[in-house]
């Protein structure tokens, strides 16, 4: 089908609704009814979010302690659906379909064939994914990770799902293995966040925890589009309106979520038709922008504190708390109010209004995500975020604080529990000393290192526990080329995706147990621990019968690769972790002292939260303060005729899974193939609203990079800006380009032109 015809079938129609209500009802009713198990879909989502029950797979927004029935939201209840599914891509389905054939469907097609069921090994022959037992699969992997010249040879990389418990064994195996090689999806996400927070304020997470956001006077979403990411966010930010908190929304598009919500268990509000308005104030600065308006809002405040408005700054926290105040205060104060106009898109006066709005706030949050951290000054950002939240003392003081707001259910978790490619001197001192060994202390790759690893020849094997490579990394053409030239990949997964059929010369898709089904191990339940973003550990119990009798477990999954491929090693009873969680728990606990009495800790409701030293105000900071970080406003001047692009999730989509093609929110049904544009922008380029348009990108390397067929959609946006959804748009990132101390791909901020004909291929 040409592109224009897929295009023509899908209509743009502008939701007029509050986010949630009605509409969020209906659309649960479609996805579950479409998946064909209605009974088992809600039996589970009567299970999610509950004590005893099982952590929603979605997002990582933390659980109320006064949870009622039914706390899932409509994105959750489509994750949930999708894993409860009826559907099964069992050997039969493999049997039908080669590869090439599978290649040329979309991510939604795939993804809709259900459940996986057999482990399968790919036939270079057919072109088929064939049957093969788990213990020929485990061989294989041994066999060829034994036979690598030198285990950084190898990458280990994981997705944001993954427990606690299968994060640990698999960072233990690829250590044990010899390598510290352990890139993960926070590399391509929050990464940003992890590095500017750990240089502000000395630890790489959040300071709030949920009953903050009932405190707060004044609640910031930057960047951030919770009505689709994270919708029980909304939840308590229509508590907050409510009872009077300022809350302010910054992000170039307007979101349906930020602007009104009913809450789909307020039946009132709900056959109303209306919600509460949730942001008092908008604002829509240019893509990347964000730099210059924090540093404006601190150029603000300083400002108001010389003209005798006394108690702008908190003076007794910056003296006892902070460092480097001084030569900040010094750089803001010598900023141009034209330079911050230009480079954010916003009038002084639109940020004088906002900085006066946070000083009457006696607390304040400030929340973020991805359209803050995918920026090459994205840690510059971060910090300037931190400058304002110092300014006023709002670290580490109830109802107030940072929150960067994560994507996967346990995203974070991975990384407490050692998923990352540059691990601490101590962790690793610990480790050895419970397990017996000496791990490896030089650095590991980090996804773009790992891209480049493959495809210079130097890396060979890739192993996925979860996760969808090949569609969440950016430069497509480049990264499916490196990940060709494997010898082996490997993909641990419940569902078909893009990275089954971008594979090595040998390849095996080994299928796992889902959050929502009953993990037995010896005849024994087995339960498993996620973190929240704000540092909350809990357990998850799954209540469904698996999907197939030959699944097995992440954490069984992890133990077969490593006996397959270890010697034998007393201290690492791989067998006996399989069989117990428990005991992978104590030696978590032996590892990180943090999880002392971990196995009894998960036992009270809603878990136990993880020490935070900067909310107790105790900075891990050289000098033993709190930093104020400065970095100059860079100039995103755009040459003529370009715009610049940020990638986006549609509605029915969570980070790669694709549930439909509808965008209800933003008004686009029927398809993905669209860019948004303003007005002007359109018209200045002779593009009518739905012509048919290709997406040119510019980088530094000099390369041509295209993706064709997308419809013009005339949107809120500002002018010069563009947006489009991904993993459509990953082709136009070049691998090259990422933030600057993070190296997370700058997917929010890609120099394109359009064009109305579509070049040759």
């Amino acid at each position: 089908m040409a592109d224009d015809q897929k295009i023509s079938s899908g209509k743009v129609e502008p939701y007029t609704g509050p986010a949630g209500g009605l509409g969020a009802i209906r659309n649960t009713m479609r996805h579950t009814w479409h998946q064909g198990a209605m009974a088992r879909t809600w039996k589970s989502l009567w299970d999610v979010n509950q004590d005893g029950g099982f952590d929603c797979p979605g997002c990582a927004w933390p659980d109320p302690a006064d949870r009622g029935a039914f706390e899932f939201c409509e994105n959750g209840a489509k994750a949930i659906a999708a894993e409860t599914t009826g559907r099964r891509a069992d050997p039969d389905f493999f049997a039908r379909h080669s590869v090439a054939e599978l290649m040329a469907r979309t991510d939604h097609w795939l993804e809709d064939q259900g459940r996986l069921t057999h482990p399968m090994r790919y036939d270079a022959e057919t072109d088929r994914y064939q049957p093969v037992t788990w213990e020929a699969a485990f061989a294989l992997i041994g066999k060829t990770l034994r036979g690598l010249d030198t285990p950084d040879d190898a990458i280990f990389y994981t997705s944001g799902r993954t427990s606690n418990e299968a994060a640990f064994l698999y960072q233990l195996l690829g250590r044990a293995f010899g390598t510290n090689n352990f890139p993960d999806c926070s590399n391509m996400c929050h990464e940003s966040s992890g590095t500017a927070l750990t240089a502000s304020i000395g630890i790489g997470k959040g300071t709030v925890t949920l009953d903050d956001f009932e405190l707060a006077d004044a609640i910031f979403v930057v960047g951030q589009n919770p009505g689709t990411n994270h919708p029980r966010m909304l939840t308590e930010l229509q508590k907050a309106a409510r009872r009077g908190a300022r809350i302010v929304a910054i992000n170039p598009l307007k979101e349906r979520g930020l602007i009104s919500f009913a809450h789909p268990k307020q039946p009132f509000e709900v056959l109303a038709g209306k919600g509460t308005a949730i942001a008092n104030h908008y604002l829509q600065p240019l893509i990347g922008g964000d730099l210059a308006l924090f540093h404006g809002l601190a150029k603000a405040l300083l400002e108001m504190e010389d003209e005798g408005e006394g108690g702008v700054l908190d003076a007794e926290f910056i003296a006892d708390h902070t460092q480097d105040f001084e030569a900040f205060a010094a750089a803001i104060h010598a900023l141009d109010w034209a330079e911050i106009e230009a480079q954010s898109g916003l009038s002084r006066a639109a940020i004088v209004e906002t900085a006066e709005i946070y000083a009457r706030a006696e607390r304040s949050i400030i929340c973020w995500a991805m359209g803050l951290t995918q920026h090459e000054h994205a840690v510059a950002t971060i910090q300037a975020v931190m400058n304002v939240l110092l300014m006023r003392g709002n670290i580490g003081r109830p109802g107030a604080g940072a929150c960067p707001v994560r994507g996967h259910s346990n995203v974070q978790g991975d990384r407490t529990v050692g998923i990352v490619e540059r691990p601490k001197p101590e962790f690793l001192k610990r480790l050895g000393e419970v397990f017996h060994f000496a791990p490896p202390q030089h650095h590991g790759l980090d996804t773009l290192a790992a891209i480049e690893a493959m495809a210079e020849g130097r890396a060979k094997v890739f192993i996925a526990m979860g996760g969808n490579f090949a569609a969440a990394t950016p430069d497509r053409d480049h990264t499916w080329a490196a990940l060709r030239r494997c010898e082996l990949t490997v993909q641990v997964s419940t569902k078909l995706n893009r990275g089954h059929l971008v594979h090595g010369r040998e390849a095996l898709i080994l299928p796992c147990l889902g959050r929502t089904e009953i993990d037995l191990q010896n005849g024994e339940p087995q339960r498993v621990t996620v973190e929240d973003s704000m540092s909350m550990v809990h357990a998850s119990v799954g209540k469904n019968r698996p999907a197939s009798e030959h699944l097995l477990s992440e954490p069984a999954i992890v133990a077969g690769m490593a006996e397959a491929t270890l010697d034998p090693n007393p201290a690492m009873p791989w067998d006996a972790m399989r069989r117990n969680y428990g005991l992978i728990r104590d030696k978590i606990a032996e590892v990180l002292p943090a999880f002392a009495d971990y196995n009894e800790k998960i036992d009270a409701p809603g878990g136990f939260h993880l020490r935070n030293s900067a909310r107790e105000r105790e900075w891990r900071v050289s000098g033993g303060r709190a930093r104020f970080v400065f970095e100059p406003i860079p100039d995103l001047t755009m040459p003529d005729g370009q715009l610049r692009l940020m990638t986006i999730r549609s509605h029915d989509q969570y980070n790669t899974t694709i549930y439909g093609n509808d965008d209800r929110y933003r008004g686009i049904y029927g398809t993905r193939m669209v860019v948004f544009v303003n007005a002007e922008d359109a018209a200045e380029r002779g593009l009518p609203d739905g012509d048919v348009v290709t997406l040119r990108s510019f980088a530094k390397d000099g390369k041509t990079r295209e993706a064709g067929g997308f419809r013009v959609v005339v949107y809120d946006i500002p002018k010069g800006c563009a947006a489009a959804y991904f993993p459509e748009t990953n082709v136009l990132v070049p691998a090259g380009s990422f933030a600057k101390g993070s190296r997370t791909p700058v997917s929010k901020f890609i120099p394109i032109e359009i064009t109305k004909k579509e070049r040759d291929r």
